[in-house]
């Protein structure tokens, strides 16, 4: 089952398009997961306390998801376009430019990334191989909760160069919503008839 994106082309749905597009749903599907987890443990823990229910380490473990949620949910943001981001020079800017552009912004912004990750892929590994476990309740092996922060990195990453790599080819970029020649006024218009964001 593969997704179209804005700025996807008849020859780039091939294996690798769709094998990305799944790893990006399934990231954010992953995010979605931990978001119910988070509110399955805090009202377990909230009416539990009437009934003497407790989950040990129920607070570490909802900050575990917490973190998991929030970085594996990072990559399927980004590409569906539903990311903060700050265009008021790129809304200017029209054709070659514009693409120049957004090739620099995504160069930037893909090695800020790929630092953070080399980093917090380096503390997963360290965790596991330094046998680092968790100070609570629970003795939980740190690396296990890691994942989820490293691994949602991980994702962003590969979802940054795929963009880059799009852009460069001339594509549109997939987070870029909206025709490519609306003004701010024209998708103020837009949204206000209730068109899509």
């Amino acid at each position: 089952m593969g997704i179209a994106l804005a700025g996807d082309d008849v020859t780039s749905r091939g294996p690798v398009r769709r094998a990305l597009d799944l790893l990006y749903l399934g990231a954010g599907y992953a995010a979605g997961a931990f978001m119910v987890a988070i509110f399955a443990i805090m009202m377990i823990m909230s009416i539990g306390r009437q009934f003497a229910v407790n989950i040990p380490a129920g607070d570490d473990f909802a900050s575990w998801c917490m973190a998991a949620m929030a970085f594996l949910g990072l990559a399927h943001t980004f590409k569906r376009g539903e990311m903060i981001r700050v265009g008021l020079l790129l809304e200017r800017l029209h054709g070659r430019t514009k693409q120049v552009a957004e090739v620099v912004a995504l160069g930037i912004a893909t090695s800020f990334i790929l630092y953070f990750t080399r980093h917090a892929v380096q503390m997963t590994y360290d965790s596991w191989r330094f046998n680092d476990v968790a100070q609570g309740v629970v003795a939980l092996p740190l690396w296990i909760p890691q994942l989820g922060f490293s691994g949602g990195l991980a994702i962003l990453s590969i979802a940054l160069i795929d963009e880059m790599i799009s852009v460069i080819s001339g594509n549109r970029p997939s987070y870029e919503k909206g025709s490519p020649d609306e003004t701010p006024d024209e998708f103020i218009e837009r949204i206000s008839q209730g068109g899509g964001g």
